[in-house]
């Protein structure tokens, strides 16, 4: 094995591999986005244009979405980089202390928050930093903090890291946009320079017939669906070609609310958004029972019945309890016993693994938290497995330190199953895990190459996805495989089309100064 030699890394440390080294040059002559499949070092390639610029006499800042990221970060460039000092500030430091770690290090990692907030105080600025980092690039949208630091830094080079920036291009181009990107290096897993490196994931999906229990809920549910469905598209707000979704849904919600918010204050407005939260409840409920379980499902069954009987109850949910179709379906899931049938599925898949590889990880993917609990419940009864959860901040879940804390745990041996919400998707380091189980699929192909992207990092991986049949599962799983393959075809043109934009920006400024 070569290792990389230059000054600023510590030798015998890095793996040279000529991609890396490629990419890296490329993002020292252009601000670059650089694309590359999980699991094939973005983080070496950021830590090569880094040591050139250090050594250059410049500063570098790392930024990154979380604060286990940050961490993960801060110990590979402590430990890659010689002659350096590498500081971490977060919000909760006093103003002051964060200023002094700005000027008091080479190379600063952080959450954006943390910068943008200070930027616009005006407490440093970005001058004396050659290189700006952007890890998990494709966040850098809207009103992402991302967007607003870039505002203020000029002078240097910015480089954008991600495994998937999404199938759309005008949210690829507006990333670019934001961050200054003017090009984007991508290498895909079937490109031959890196399949070299590339181990094996083996996909394979697991499909269930859903009981009668769970088939009588969801028709009875649907039955609750169509009025209000009707009731939308009669007052105008939906139009009767398009597929029912909660994102039009969502959206219909939003435009309504901004009329109230304008002083419109008419019975149309009032109604869509009776019937507009309704059907979000409604839906909510099938998605639940499709994919998660009876279990799932009965404690939102609960909740909505308790909250439509409050006198100051929404009014959605009040209309809702009082139909007969409701009342049949809380007398199903609170009678009920059957569970999803993925449950089993599941319990089999990681006992196979645990127990016929005494080192094996799994780690399970899941939207719900109620969810998350109820498999954590069962596959605790498995022998051998010790089994932890992984979850967000909000709502009494883990702060990140307990998360840096949980993944460390993991990687130790002390559990061999995590079952995680979507805060176990993005960028971790888990290299180490062996299986990952997909508990239901989901629309996002970003989120999807993140999942996938959890194995086969160091070794062989598995991924099992389960897939209720005749359900959204199927829907989300064809969505997401599509948005995927216009993900890769879409990328093979950006370049091309950043060079347009580049063209007609320069042409049109150059109009701007001769005038």
């Amino acid at each position: 094995m070569t290792f990389v030699s230059r000054p600023r890394i510590a030798p015998d440390t890095v793996e040279e591999r000529l991609y890396q080294v490629e990419m890296a040059e490329g993002c020292l002559r252009h601000n670059t986005m650089i694309v590359l499949p999980t699991g094939l070092g973005k983080t070496v390639v950021a830590l090569l244009v880094a040591a050139d610029v250090l050594d250059k006499g410049k500063k570098v800042l790392i930024m990154a979405p979380t604060k286990p990221l940050v961490e993960q970060h801060h110990h590979f460039f402590s430990s890659n980089l010689i002659d350096t000092t590498v500081g971490t500030m977060n919000g909760n430091m006093a103003p002051e202390k964060r200023s002094s770690v700005i000027n008091g290090n080479d190379v600063i990692v952080c959450t954006p928050q943390v910068i943008a907030n200070d930027l616009e105080n005006r407490r440093y600025d970005l001058n004396d930093f050659g290189l700006i980092i952007f890890d998990e690039a494709h966040r850098a949208t809207g009103n992402y903090a991302y967007v607003s630091i870039c505002g203020y830094y000029h002078k240097g080079i910015t480089m954008g890291m991600t495994a998937s920036p999404g199938y759309d291009m005008n949210k690829i181009l507006e990333v670019c946009n934001n961050l200054n990107i003017e090009r984007v290096d991508l290498h895909t897993d079937t490109d031959e320079a890196v399949t070299p490196y590339i181990y094996d994931i083996n996909v394979e999906y697991k499909t269930v017939k859903m009981p009668k229990d769970l088939e009588d809920v969801i028709r009875l549910l649907n039955k609750m669906l169509d009025p209000y469905v009707d009731c939308l598209r009669d007052l105008g707000l939906v139009n009767p070609n398009w597929p029912v979704s909660t994102k039009q849904m969502i959206s219909i919600g939003q435009n309504l609310q901004a009329r109230l918010n304008r002083g419109e204050k008419s019975p149309l407005v009032y109604r869509g958004l009776v019937c507009q939260s309704a059907c979000i409840k409604i839906m909510h409920a099938i998605g639940l029972a499709e994919t998660q379980g009876m279990s799932a499902l009965r404690t939102y069954i609960i909740k909505l019945d308790e909250e439509g009987n409050r006198e100051k109850g929404p009014k959605a949910s009040r209309e809702i309890v009082v139909t007969k179709e409701f009342k049949e379906v809380s007398k199903i899931v609170r009678e009920s016993r059957v569970e999803h049938p993925k449950i089993s599925v599941l319990m089999t898949e990681v006992s196979r693994k645990i127990n016929h590889e005494p080192d094996g990880k799994v780690i399970v993917f899941t939207q719900y938290r109620d969810t998350c609990d109820i498999l954590i419940e069962k596959l605790s009864r498995i022998p051998n497995a010790s089994v932890t959860k992984l979850i967000g901040q909000s709502k009494g879940g883990l702060k990140q330190k307990e998360q840096v804390q949980l993944l460390s745990d993991f990687r130790s041996g002390k559990y061999n199953v995590i079952v995680s919400t979507s805060v176990g998707e993005e960028g971790l380091d888990i290299a180490s895990t062996d299986m990952v189980i997909f508990y239901e699929p989901i629309p996002s192909e970003i989120r999807t190459i993140q999942r996938r992207g959890r194995t086969g990092r160091s070794n062989e991986g598995e991924v099992i996805v389960l897939v209720a049949e005749g359900t959204r599962d199927e829907v989300f799983d064809s969505t997401s495989k599509k948005k995927e393959m216009l993900m890769r075809e879409r990328l093979a043109s950006i370049n091309d089309v950043l060079a347009k934009e580049g063209s007609a920006s320069k042409k049109k400024q150059m109009n701007l100064d001769h005038f």
